[in-house]
């Protein structure tokens, strides 16, 4: 029998930091993405990056504008690569449909957390997300900051 291969690696190829610090995540969506070959070959190099991009339905379709997925010089020789192109997410009817009818209401919005490998498959994780105030902003900072100091003063003793 043959050997499964190990989880060489971390399945995550980008991720949208700015998004988890910019705003309260209400609810996630697993997406696949349609792509093309060079955008595959430059996933799997892992050039590909997720800050200021936003997800937009519409007519019926989910789209990913914004992502920048950086053409390797060795593999689309042939073939005039766009970096920055709108890229088709596969989500089924009735979430595209839950999705549009949340970001109508005012203050939210929906923005990939990340891109990463299911099997041999390129999958986006969105999220449906509200603003943070200033002062929400702060109070994460300052968690973020108390987590660390605690996780140092147990190294220490």
């Amino acid at each position: 029998m043959a050997k499964k291969k190990g989880n060489i690696g971390s399945s995550t190829i980008a991720q949208n930091k700015k998004a988890r610090f910019e705003y309260h995540i209400d609810e996630t969506f697993e997406a696949g993405l349609s792509l093309s070959g060079w955008e595959v070959k430059s996933l799997r190099a892992g050039k590909a990056q997720l800050t200021d991009t936003y997800i937009l339905i519409k007519n019926g379709e989910a789209w990913l504008l914004g992502s920048h997925i950086t053409p390797l010089t060795t593999v689309s020789t042939h073939v005039v690569a766009d970096p920055s192109r709108t890229r088709k997410l596969l989500l089924h009817r009735k979430e595209i449909a839950r999705i549009f009818s949340r970001t109508q209401d005012k203050g939210h919005t929906c923005v990939p957390l990340k891109l990463y490998w299911k099997k041999n498959l390129v999958k986006c994780e969105l999220a449906l997300v509200r603003g943070k105030k200033m002062h929400d902003k702060r109070a994460t900072e300052k968690a973020r900051d108390w987590n660390r100091e605690k996780a140092r003063i147990m190294r220490a003793h």
